[in-house]
């Protein structure tokens, strides 16, 4: 069982349906327990079926109970191709649909946590960093396993097909190949169809809105690790599958020739190589080394997975492409979504540089759109690149606001460079009157995506580790936490301690972005908080530090761009996702066996990369068609929702006016002020040319929470360096005693950020 599953147990996902009647059943009334478990059971053992199939494949035992499935079925309307996408495509998209049934079954409208749960042992499990250093970065213990499974897999069946490769040559009579070429092919095509069954799940972490992340509780962000993992294997794979044949055609003196093949019944080897040759270029760029560089050529090169897909479905036709076509679909339908919501432009309430050297971006969003203080959504600035979108940590609380979300950007590099140039000249024309049109920005928005589950409320000590703008998540944790004590609301951290590293102190400042700026006398009660900065760069404060925490951000602009945030992706809606889902899926299987009765039976259409294309542009049209209707029909229903959100706003404006309410709104932080309250900068310890100390600072925070018995919580956002650190430190007390007592370790992760138990 994974964290997901077990905060669906919680009941306790802060991303919520931005529908509650759609959520299957009113608040009171939830589904029996015994429904909750069967789904549960019925997804583990159709997912743990497929894996063990794709395991087991390469076995004699295995390829007899294929072959008996393939007698029976084939017969049907979608023949051959139908049986195995049957067997090895249909079960992850039955785990999906089960999955959308489960999320909308059994929603969940408020936190609430258990203390055990977080002693279980599936989620130490997932929460325990057993690799700090080397190749992989940190790697929890569920981590660990599954990259030990499919090195077991690949070694595994190699292992099986070479010896099986051996005794299958011995068996051929007179055949003009020599030994060495025929073993070449035979490896070869073990290559491949050990690299397709691999590719299977290299799409399923790529889907970024995907409802099998949501299940257990993975976001995009974690799971893109997933997917770079797997991208090396499946690439590695493919390559010397490509290299064996390669290697058989040059030895038969007839490499050009083959190469430029286009077979028509059998595999054809020119897309094949087309196929290859977009992979390559694709896994070339995606390099560390290569991406870190020279960004735009790794995110520009990636659009080839397009290529890479269609002219792979050209090379093995439609029965082999159903081996992985389960999970291309599920893509198909997230990169739709994706696209579909990214079309919107979206209102920027304020655009404006901080003095520290910091965008803040404050995004219109509607109402009814949920997320985590631990969310992150995508950008796009048209006056900078049509194609680059950008990844952002959300730096507002959740119960900042209903209708905004904001973002703090720090500039490093050209685009981030360009965005403040175009503000900075629109705040200079503000100055001097000019209405110019030169600095507006057009922005659109993908997400927001996060964890389904509030893992900053799951603690009662919580310690946050940040280096840099990394702060910038932890400034909507404290906020979200803040607000919640102040409205009573399920809370769970009563000490909170901040590491926060940066190279100057003018960084500092963004402290002041938290919209809680002043703790009252009541909340102060419930919550101690502990802000230690450290600033790595200078050796004593600045002269003029006493305005450092006054970090008050130039004039902004405001750019109307059409709309608010559309909740299509991310946090979405889940009755409408799973309609889009059903409606997509039946759409395909009716697109292909309309395709099958009325085109390729009437008209004898034969040859394998004809029927590859026949099958791709199903899919396509099961996406684009009934799908494309659903998703219309929901941006509809959005688009009435948000008008009908800006109605009640603005009924209820007039008298909260007449009652001084929303005077007494603008002046709670000065009257908290005056009452006893205390800002962010009066909690902040500030230490000069230095390094916080982990082990002396956890251990510290740990006795004061209650000793080696506390439950301590600890979060890192920042480069890896630091995030190996504090995984080597929590391992470290998990695998030691101190003053006989044994703390406890583990790690979930975020988009750039980690979190651990101590």
């Amino acid at each position: 069982m994974t964290p997901s599953m077990m905060a669906q147990e919680r009941g306790e996902p802060l991303l919520q349906s931005g529908n509650g009647a759609a959520g299957g059943g009113a608040k009171g009334w939830p589904p029996p327990a015994l429904a909750r478990t069967v789904l549960k059971v019925l997804m583990w053992a159709v997912f743990l079926t497929w894996a063990a199939a794709i395991f087991f494949y390469p076995t004699k035992p295995a390829q007899a109970a294929f072959e008996g499935w393939m007698a029976a079925t084939k017969q049907s309307l979608f023949g051959i191709t139908g049986s195995i996408f049957l067997a090895f495509s249909a079960p992850i998209l039955i785990v999906a649909a089960l999955a959308y049934v489960y999320i909308s079954a059994f929603p969940s409208d408020h936190i609430h946590v258990e203390k055990n749960k977080l002693k279980t042992l599936c989620f130490r499990l997932w929460t325990f960093p057993v690799l700090v250093d080397g190749p992989f970065g940190v790697v929890s213990a569920v981590e660990f396993i599954g990259i030990v499974l499919f090195i077991v897999y690949v070694v595994y069946s190699m292992t099986y097909y070479a010896v099986e490769s051996v005794s299958l040559i011995s068996k051929f009579g007179q055949i003009s190949l020599t030994y060495s070429e025929l073993l070449l092919y035979i490896i070869g095509l073990r290559f491949g169809s050990i690299g397709l069954f691999c590719m299977a799940f290299l799409f399923l972490p790529v889907s970024r809105g995907s409802v099998l992340l949501r299940l257990i509780d993975i976001p995009f962000e974690h799971a893109t690790r997933y997917h770079v993992w797997l991208g090396h294997l499946t690439m590695a794979l493919f390559t010397l599958h490509g290299l064996c044949y390669v290697i058989a055609w040059s030895l038969e003196g007839n490499l050009l020739g083959e190469l430029a093949a286009w077979k028509e019944i059998g595999v054809a080897n020119l897309p094949g190589v087309i196929s290859l040759a977009a992979g390559l270029l694709m896994w070339v760029t995606s390099l560390h080394p290569v991406r870190k560089t020279y960004f735009e050529l790794f995110f520009y090169t990636h659009q080839l997975y397009i290529i890479f897909v269609v002219f792979l479905a050209f090379h093995v036709g439609d029965f082999i492409f159903s081996f992985s076509a389960g999970p291309i679909f599920l893509f198909m339908l997230d990169r739709f979504l994706r696209f579909w919501q990214c079309r919107a432009k979206v209102d920027i309430i304020s655009a404006s540089c901080r003095p520290c050297g910091t965008v803040e971006l404050v995004f219109s969003k509607p109402a009814s759109l949920r997320y985590n203080a631990l969310s992150f959504i995508f950008v796009q600035v048209r006056e900078l690149s049509f194609l680059e979108w950008h990844p952002f940590s959300v730096s507002s609380s959740p119960m900042d606001g209903r209708y905004h979300m904001s973002i703090l950007i720090k500039v490093l590099g050209s685009w981030t460079e360009k965005l403040r140039g175009i503000i900075t000249d629109a705040q200079e024309q503000g100055r001097n009157g000019s209405e110019s049109e030169t600095g507006r920005i057009t922005a659109c928005v993908e997400g927001p995506y996060g964890h389904e589950s509030p893992y900053h409320l799951m603690y009662e000590n919580l310690i946050l580790v940040a280096g840099g703008i990394g702060i910038s998540p932890f400034l909507a944790i404290l906020s979200d936490i803040i607000h919640r004590i102040e409205e009573g609301k399920p809370c769970m951290p009563k000490n909170v301690l901040v590491l926060w590293s940066v190279k100057k102190s003018n960084e500092l400042s963004l402290l002041s972005a938290v919209d809680a700026q002043f703790i009252s006398s009541s909340v102060s009660d419930k919550l101690h908080l502990d802000i230690q900065a450290f600033v790595t760069q200078e050796s004593q404060p600045p002269l003029e530090e006493g305005i450092v925490g006054d970090d008050q951000k130039a004039t902004g602009m405001f750019v109307k761009n059409g709309t608010t945030m559309s909740g299509l992706v991310g946090t979405g809606n889940n009755f409408w996702a799973g309609m889009y889902f059903a409606a997509s899926t039946l759409g395909f299987v009716l697109a292909y066996a309309l395709a099958q009765a009325y085109y390729v039976r009437r008209l004898n259409v034969f040859a394998w990369w004809h029927l590859g294309l026949v099958f791709v542009l199903c899919m396509a049209a099961g996406v684009a068609l009934p799908g494309g209707l659903v998703v219309l029909l929901w941006h509809l229903s959005e688009k009435r929702k948000a008008e009908d959100d800006r109605w009640d706003a603005a009924a209820t404006a007039v008298p909260r006016a007449q009652d001084g309410e929303e005077e007494a709104e603008q002046t709670t932080n000065g009257a908290d002020a005056a009452d006893g309250g205390v800002s962010l900068a009066a909690v902040k310890t500030t230490r000069y040319g230095c390094r916080p100390q982990f082990e002396a600072e956890f251990a510290a925070f740990a006795e004061k929470a209650g000793g080696g018995a506390a439950d301590v919580g600890v979060l890192v956002c920042g480069p890896p360096g630091l995030q190996a650190s504090v995984a080597r430190e929590c391992r470290s007390h998990n695998l030691g005693r101190r003053g006989g007592r044994r703390r406890r370790a583990g790690a979930v992760f975020h988009f750039n950020s980690h979190s651990f138990d101590l």
